[in-house]
């Protein structure tokens, strides 16, 4: 026997299929990009792994995490990422670059290898371990422009620092290097950001956040 008829006031209410939020891609050829893309998802986005030029087919956005500036150069060369990842920036692609991504996105790597690629998409000139090396990893609590809900946790390992940054890059936060001088540790030109610092080792997400909502802004012709 067939079913009655079901009252229209009375049928279920489908529900609609869930938002995905922007897809970010996540350089993974070598550093902490788990973490990243752990940090991606608790804001909101859809983390996506970058290990070939194929993969940068579809992402909103991309990421190039810490780990060691040199070997990141030459794998982005031996994977043939290199160069349509440096097309996809130049075309406007928004980037977050921290620690080592700091480095490889600069204008200038100050101290680096003769044979160190750098991407050139932010003005900045960069120094490499400019708090020392790895026992000289650190933690400290930033006051960023623009960001609300207090100081921004820091945890700075083997970090770049910024010597130069040219007239359009906007810095949002700097600290002590060495003998009472600052630096700026986190900057921004446009659909680019970068850190020396790393944001995705601390509980605090803001930075992401804050990434992940600038991908979703209109941008001007």
């Amino acid at each position: 026997m067939a079913a009655p008829p079901v009252a229209p006031d009375e049928r279920c209410h489908q529900v609609p299929a869930p938002v995905l939020g922007p897809a970010v891609g996540v350089l993974a050829l070598q550093g902490d990009s788990g973490e990243h893309a752990k940090a991606l998802i608790e804001v909101g986005a859809r983390p996506v792994e970058v290990r070939r030029p194929a993969d940068l087919v579809g992402v909103d956005a991309l990421v190039v995490p810490g780990g060691e500036s040199t070997t990141m150069s030459m794998l982005l060369e031996s994977s043939g990422l290199l160069s349509p990842l440096a097309a996809r920036l130049a075309d406007g692609m928004p980037a977050l670059g921290t620690c080592a991504g700091m480095i490889l996105m600069a204008r200038r790597i100050l101290d680096g290898r003769p044979d160190q690629h750098c991407l050139g998409i932010i003005d900045i000139d960069v120094r490499r371990n400019a708090f020392g090396r790895q026992r000289e990893s650190f933690e400290s609590y930033l006051d960023v422009a623009g960001m609300e809900g207090g100081r921004l946790p820091a945890v700075f390992i083997r970090a770049p620092v910024v010597e130069r940054a040219g007239p359009e890059v906007d810095v949002l936060a700097s600290t002590e290097v060495g003998s009472g001088v600052c630096r700026p540790v986190l900057c921004r030109q446009g659909a680019v950001t970068v850190s020396s610092f790393h944001p995705e080792l601390s509980d605090d997400r803001r930075l992401h956040q804050m990434f992940v909502s600038s991908i979703l802004e209109p941008r001007s012709a």
